[in-house]
């Protein structure tokens, strides 16, 4: 097994779940089954240790080949993740930055007080323009409607 799977707690919980249904299984068939046959035997057997008995041995035996089933898909589970193995990362190269390659001729005090192109400022202005015209009109569809807008700003909605 790999580490891994020694480390995957629903691994180890299908294993012993398994087991424990195998172990549950066969003690109930062993029991029921030693019982419905003593006594059909000695022939004090009763309808309820003869019909009872054998829906108890079907039910444990299910348990037992669900247990069984859970052994086997634990067993193959190993041998799946031995033959693959575990999942490994490459390493990833970052390459260092070197600060050579950056421009020594550009001045970042000069950049901010650089005042900015008119167009840009005029765009600006239209957008934010743009979106109060359109936070009114939402405001104004939702008065009276659901109240929500009314409840985050405090408009009373009559």
């Amino acid at each position: 097994m790999t580490r891994v799977l020694n480390r995957s707690i629903p691994f180890w919980i299908l294993l012993a779940a398994s087991i424990a249904l195998v172990v549950a299984g066969l003690l109930t068939v062993l029991d029921h089954l030693g019982t419905m046959t003593a006594t059909l035997k000695d022939g004090s057997a009763t309808g309820l240790e003869v019909y009872g008995g054998q829906s108890w041995i079907v039910l444990g035996a299910a348990l037992l080949g669900a247990g069984a089933l859970g052994v086997l898909l634990t067993l193959a589970l190993a041998v799946v993740s031995s033959l693959l193995g575990a999942a490994t990362a490459k390493p990833v190269e970052i390459a260092p930055l070197a600060f050579d390659d950056l421009e020594q001729d550009v001045d970042p005090e000069g950049a901010i007080d650089a005042p900015a192109a008119t167009q840009e400022i005029a765009q600006e202005q239209q957008n934010s323009g743009a979106a109060e015209a359109d936070e009114t009109s939402t405001e104004e569809a939702q008065n009276g409607s659901s109240g929500s807008t009314a409840t985050a700003t405090k408009i009373n909605v009559k």
